[in-house]
């Protein structure tokens, strides 16, 4: 709604001022720590744009609430509830940023009574600034974005990712989908290791579908809108509706490259973002 217009540019803007952190480390040398597994993983950079993004936002819109990745694994409660809420990623990519493969992005989505209003992803190396706000379209650089249209899952262009998942099931799972998306057969595969930028591909048309399975909130509910402000369908893995909690999403040109996708891919066990993961283990064998 036009309410937050306001609220988005200001995101916008902060956005940018992010960036210039990123860029400046991008070619230093970082310390490294590790999160839930050797791909997982978190520098000081991350966390310090997260309190430079949330420390903006609070001391502008003081009654408004977040969500942050790095709180988060802080050990901060997870809850999406009807109030405005920031939903952010300070870089999604971040092995990409360790690597200084450059593709490292900004992901801001912004939520009123569980719904996204706008999101926000900057491309920060590409300095490419995606943006949609609800039933207002999609943009990059302030160029109107508009998916493929494709309806042909046999000459669908794919991105996916691997993820930061390395127990067996969680690995053959991933590897069988991809085998069998390969099988249809679809024209390939692709992966760019951002699931923001990942995702956006298929709003600018470059790709025909996104699909994913244990990301969270903060990766994909900015690029969600984004897609479906593009002309785009995003849907669970299962092809009912989505759930920015429920951590898989399918992302496509069309509601028939979406459902067929959905035929043939399946999840592996991971624990939705709004519940206590404690106790609950996703491994297994082959």
């Amino acid at each position: 709604m036009a309410e937050w217009t306001e609220c988005m540019n200001f995101g916008i803007t902060i956005a940018r001022q992010a960036s210039k952190v990123i860029l400046e480390a991008f070619r230093a040398k970082k310390d490294v720590m590790l999160k839930s597994s050797p791909a997982d993983l978190v520098t000081e950079t991350d966390q310090r744009v997260e309190k430079m993004l949330i420390s903006s936002i609070r001391e502008r819109y003081p009654t408004h609430k977040f969500i942050g990745e790095e709180s988060v694994a802080a050990g901060e409660k997870l809850e999406l509830t009807d109030s405005p809420t920031w939903i952010i990623d300070p870089i999604d990519g971040t092995v990409n940023f360790v690597h200084r493969f450059p593709f490292v992005a900004i992901s801001i989505a912004f939520a009123v009574n569980k719904q996204t209003e706008f999101g926000i992803v900057y491309s920060c190396v590409e300095d490419k600034m995606y943006r949609a706000q609800r039933g207002c379209g999609a943009f990059v650089n302030d160029v109107p974005l508009h998916t493929s249209g494709q309806e042909d899952i046999t000459k669908s262009l794919v991105v996916t990712e691997i993820g930061a998942e390395r127990d067996c099931l969680a690995l053959c799972t991933m590897t069988t989908n991809i085998m069998n998306l390969l099988a249809i057969p679809i024209q390939g595969i692709r992966a760019v290791g951002t699931a923001a930028v990942d995702m956006v591909l298929v709003a600018t048309g470059g790709a025909d579908a996104y699909y994913h399975i244990g990301m969270h909130c903060w990766d994909i509910a900015a690029s969600a809108l984004i897609v479906t402000e593009a002309g785009g369908v995003v849907l669970d893995t299962d092809g009912s509706e989505f759930d920015m909690m429920s951590r898989k999403v399918i992302a496509a040109s069309s509601m028939p490259v979406a459902k067929r996708i959905a035929q043939v891919v399946r999840a592996f066990p991971c624990t939705r973002d709004d519940e206590d993961p404690a106790g609950v283990t996703n491994g297994g064998h082959c």
